[in-house]
């Protein structure tokens, strides 16, 4: 490799402006025809300046530069190559980067490296003593960063003066051998240094290379720091010099005496430091020792008694700057003149009397006066300008520090010793207040000011002044949260709660242009009587948020008064109190609102005769709260554990809203699959609740609706609902309940559009999954029960959907929680049914068969392909549809590849685990129920039940409302073995205690659907302890949606309960991980 670097090239070149015209030649493009010979040793070339010249290189096997030469008059002219030359070799060097001299480079780089480790392996080298002498040597009128030097000694036995410490280190950059006299030569190449001294040689080649690159600037010469056998050390090298020495002993040359072994002390030094009266003046005096002196202009370290000291930060702070004007000084004495006598004691003392050894003349000590300190500061008020007089107050002695002149005359006996510590505070109390200065007092003239002044600093003020105010100053007062009074009540004729607000002082109008000040943000408001409100109130705040946080951008305050909807009552109560507005008065009517709600169980409700005994503890509180939502107009979601008696819970209720208030129908809308299991569980519980089921064809339905005000509970399905909303529009009922409210989750779509125009007193809901994949779908569901409780769709998204998604914000989390807790009742069955039997979960993984496991994988390979292209041609959300397809695909496969496969004749390794397990339960007396979401796969499994003579019932979309009810009767009362059931058609609203087996052949997106198709089984009435089995496929996408299904469960656990995290749909990264092999 050729050696040229730019540290080369500034040594040879004739100049540093000889070296940067270089480079700008070469960057300029103006070296050409370069030729070189075979061996890359010898170069030529042309280098355009004023002319043409020819320019040419040589160098020696290894690489080094050994001549050069240019044909232009500068080179013949002066010492040092030119320009053209440093063209030259850096267009060299460009070449040699882009391999044109590869083949010689490898050829000669082979060689080294090989004579190297030969070698190396032939002499070990030998190690060579160094020792190190600082030397300190100080003339008159020299400053003390020019004082120090470093002197050198090497050899093997005997050790010889390094006379060109210079030379030396450069000789260990090129590796030439160093002569040091007959019995010594230095070699790089058989000697070698200790690893205890590395750190002083690379302390050196540091001074060197720095030096090298920096002692010839614009064609300036710097001072030389290498002298010969000596190295000046500037400032910041003598304290590297002194860190790398530090633990260790090395010998010193100090004003031309020797010391031997000395070292480095951390720690302090004790000055002796005399003070004196003289005439009127002070007289500093500083007792050193002969030989205690500092090394470094700022102090740090010092000679003191043969060792050299470095002293802590604090001391140099404090001691140095008053040594060195002592030592500075004529004759080492500091003179005070009579008028900076106070300000030197006042000042000076108290930074050095702990830190040294302090000696005070007794008539000056007795002379020292120091009285308690007391400020006193008068404000007064002219138009807009407020004018401040300070005085800062030593019993007697009275100070204006604004003022040019002392405001009482002073002793001159006396030497007063002021407090600068808090005349210090006052000031720069004074500087945030941003006065202006006059003689002999301040003033502010911006209202803006002002307020900073009276709000901010006068408060610290009083903290440690006695503060006076002129009467006019007093009408520039801060109105606080003491000035605020407000109300909150039930307006029982409105049904709306009224919120009113009021700041004493202020009329309503004033109180308007407050809180448009507020939205402007503003930092205050000026009132009519002159003093200011602040704005960042705390308090205040909170009645603006009131406005923002409980009603829509219209509800603003009129007359210091403002309406809220009553469904905001327990939110807007726990607001209250959470802020601490103590000033709001709550009336009777509200207070017991809040009460109800929050304690239903403690409100005597006459529970129907027939249903005393039925109803469970639980149950009797769900019938409470349904019945105080209902007292207040409020709407709820009774969000229980499937199982636990919903529908019994809102038939007490009905029926209790029957007899209490008379005849009026309530509308009852669920899945088309549970209307008439509504009027069965009516028929069992009570006889007195009239029902009419809506169904059949258009005209007969239109019939049923006309007389419809004749029934105590009105039935119909979502998909009716949809076709019949019109006719339902004329009547008005007592509630509107909707049954598994999921089905309005997408608040787009017809039926939610649809429920949410039927009029009823109360709206109520019924699901054990009020979300399942967003926040939206909850939003809807309260849209429906109180609309505008939630805000708009718009509102909501904002400031909950996408703060709690996006932003994983928990505070706004708790925010949303609080305000929808009042109005979700969710148990579960753990929590309320001690005797409820166990339910044992079980997931069994299985393996395909080898054919099976063929087609998966290539049809993964061949889908994932397809999908990756349909991702980047349409982009994510356009790709939903093909991304499902091959899902479904992948899912189907892992059940049996014959769903899809026409003429599949092998096996499949879950279909042969599951007649394992049917044929060892039934053995054991199990009965089963067993779902699927393809229907094509239970009928596949019917003809395995049919092989293997196993008696089965069969259940899917096709199956008509009332067949249904009947099979259900009958598998209860022990007719089949084995329940097929369709997951979408049978996994809610059946109650089939009669299994106590649950099987879930596939496993399904959505882990709330699987749970509602397990508590088919699993729920009151149930006897016997109920086994889920979940069979997955080995290796296959079943287990990462399994996966996904355990993560997204236990997140809308959280939402739902606890109030902890949530999620949104499935992202792209999702989708990926389920293509993953």
């Amino acid at each position: 490799m050729l050696k040229i670097n730019d540290r080369i090239l500034m040594d040879i070149a004739k100049s540093y402006e000889s070296y940067i015209r270089g480079r700008q030649y070469y960057e300029s493009g103006r070296v050409s025809n370069v030729k070189f010979n075979k061996e890359c040793t010898r170069f030529k070339g042309i280098v355009r300046g004023n002319e043409n010249y020819e320019v040419s290189a040589v160098f020696d096997s290894m690489g080094n530069l050994l001549s050069s030469s240019c044909t232009c008059p500068a080179y013949a002219k002066y010492s040092g190559d030119c320009k053209h030359i440093i063209a030259f070799l850096l267009k060299i060097k460009e070449f040699e980067s882009m391999g044109a001299f590869g083949e010689r480079i490898d050829k000669n780089s082979a060689k080294n490296i090989i004579e190297y480790y030969r070698d190396k392996d032939e002499e070990e080298k030998i190690s060579v003593n160094i020792e190190c002498e600082y030397e300190f040597s100080m003339k008159p009128y020299q400053k003390v960063g020019e004082s120090s030097y470093l002197n050198l000694k090497i050899g093997e036995d005997r050790l010889y003066v390094v006379k060109n410490i210079k030379g030396f280190l450069r000789s260990l950059e090129t590796g030439e051998d160093i002569n040091f006299g007959k019995n010594f030569k230095f070699s790089p190449q058989i000697h070698k240094f200790k690893d205890e001294d590395m750190g002083i040689i690379n302390f050196l080649r540091l001074l060197y290379e720095n030096y090298e690159i920096n002692y010839s600037e614009y064609g300036f010469k710097k001072e030389n720091i290498f002298r010969n056998q000596k190295v000046l050390l500037t400032p910041i090298a003598l304290k590297s010099f002194f860190s790398l020495m530090n633990g260790k002993k090395f010998n010193a040359d100090i004003m031309g005496r020797k010391y031997e072994n000395i070292t480095i002390m951390e720690d302090d030094l004790l000055f002796n430091i005399k003070i004196k009266g003289k005439n009127s003046d002070l007289i500093i005096d500083i007792n050193s020792e002969e030989d205690t002196f500092p090394l470094t202009s700022d102090g740090e370290y010092f000679f003191h008694r043969n060792q050299i000291y470095r002293i802590s930060q604090e001391q140099k702070e404090s001691i140095i700057p008053l040594y060195n004007e002592i030592m500075h000084s004529k004759n080492g004495i500091l003179r005070i003149p009579e008028q900076y006598k106070e300000d030197f004691i006042s000042e000076v003392l108290p930074n050095i009397k702990n830190k040294v050894n302090l000696s005070i003349d007794k008539k000056v000590e007795d002379a020292i006066y120091s009285p308690e300190f007391k400020c006193g500061i008068y404000f007064d008020r002219q138009d807009e300008v407020i004018l401040g007089k300070v005085s800062f107050i030593y019993e007697d002695i009275i100070i204006n520090p604004f003022s040019s002149r002392m405001d009482v005359s002073v002793n001159k006996e006396r030497i007063l010793l002021r407090d600068r510590e808090k005349e210090k505070h006052i000031f720069k109390l004074l500087e945030e207040g941003d006065f202006k200065v006059i003689d002999g007092g301040i003033y502010i003239d911006k209202e803006e000011k002002i307020f900073d002044f009276i709000y901010e600093v006068i408060p610290k003020l009083q903290e440690c002044c006695n503060i006076y105010y002129s009467e006019s100053f007093k009408g520039l007062s801060i109105k606080n949260s003491s000035y605020f009074s407000g109300g909150i009540k039930l307006n029982k004729k409105l049904n709306m709660l009224e919120f009113n607000f009021e700041i004493d002082g202020i009329d309503s109008k004033e109180l308007e242009q407050v809180f448009k000040s507020i939205k402007e943000k503003k930092k205050y408001f000026r009132l009519k009587d002159g003093s200011f409100l602040p704005l960042d109130n705390k308090e205040l705040m909170d009645v603006r948020n009131i406005a923002e946080y409980f009603g829509t951008d219209k509800r603003k305050f009129k007359n210091g008064t403002m309406t809220i909807h009553r469904f905001n009552s327990i939110c807007l109560n726990n607001f209250l109190k959470e802020k601490g507005l103590n000033f709001v008065k709550e009336d009777d009517n509200f207070k017991k609102l809040v009460q109800d709600i929050n304690e239903p169980n403690d409100i005597e409700y006459e529970i129907p005769a027939e249903l005393k005994g039925i109803l469970r503890d639980y149950q009797k509180f769900g019938f409470k709260w349904l019945k105080t939502l209902s007292k207040y107009g409020f709407g709820g979601i009774l969000a229980d554990d499937m199982g636990l008696g919903k529908t019994l819970q809102i038939i007490t209720f009905l029926l209790s809203e029957k007899r209490e208030k008379g005849h009026m129908p309530s509308l009852i809308i669920a899945p088309t699959s549970l209307v008439y299991n509504w009027e069965e569980e009516v028929r069992k519980f009570t006889s007195d609740l009239k029902v009419l089921i809506i169904v059949g064809n258009k005209p007969g339905r239109k019939e049923l609706i006309k007389g419809l005000g004749d029934y105590d509970m009105v039935i119909t399905s979502y998909p009716l609902i949809r076709r019949d909303i019109d006719l339902y529009q004329k009547f008005e009922f007592r509630c509107c309940i909707l049954d598994e409210a999921q089905h309005i989750k997408n608040y787009r779509s017809l039926n939610a559009n649809s429920v949410k125009k039927i009029k009823a007193n109360n709206y109520f809901a019924l699901t054990g999954t009020p979300m399942e994949n967003s926040l939206i779908e909850l939003w809807s569901i309260f849209d429906f029960l109180m609309p505008g409780y939630l805000l708009s769709n718009r509102r909501f998204l904002e400031k909950y959907e996408k703060p709690i998604v996006k932003g994983q914000d928990e505070r706004t989390l708790d925010d949303l929680n609080n305000r929808i807790k009042p109005f979700i009742l969710r148990r579960l069955k753990k929590d309320v049914l001690k005797e409820l039997p166990d339910k044992i979960e079980q997931k069994i993984v299985v393996d395909m068969t080898k054919e099976q496991e063929k087609i998966y994988l290539a049809y993964l390979k061949s889908i994932r392909g397809e999908i990756e292209k349909e991702i980047k041609d349409k982009g994510f959300n356009k790709s939903q549809i093909k991304i499902l397809a091959g899902l479904t695909r992948l899912r189907q496969i892992c059940c049996h590849p014959a769903i899809f496969i026409e003429n599949y004749t092998g096996e499949s390794g879950k279909l042969n685990s599951l007649e394992e397990i049917l044929k060892d339960a039934i053995d054991g007396g199990r009965r089963i129920l067993l779902f699927s979401q393809f229907t094509t796969m239970l009928g596949i499994i019917k003809t395995m039940l049919e092989k293997n003579n196993i008696s089965y019932m069969y259940l899917d979309g096709s199956v008509i409302p009332q067949e249904r009810g009947n099979l259900v009767r009958e598998f209860n009362e022990g007719v089949g073995k084995v329940f097929l059931i369709s997951l979408k058609a049978g996994g809610t609203g059946l109650n089939l205690i009669g299994a106590d087996m649950v099987i879930h052949f596939d496993p399904w997106w959505n882990p709330a659907v699987e749970e509602q198709a397990t508590d088919r089984a699993y729920r009151i009435g149930q006897k016997n302890t109920v086994q889920v089995i979940k069979l997955v496929t080995k290796g296959t996408i079943e287990e990462k949606i399994f996966k996904l299904q355990e993560r997204k469960k236990e997140i809308i656990d959280k939402v739902i309960v606890e109030g902890e995290t949530l999620i949104s749909k499935m992202s792209q990264d999702e989708i990926s991980y389920l293509f993953e092999s």
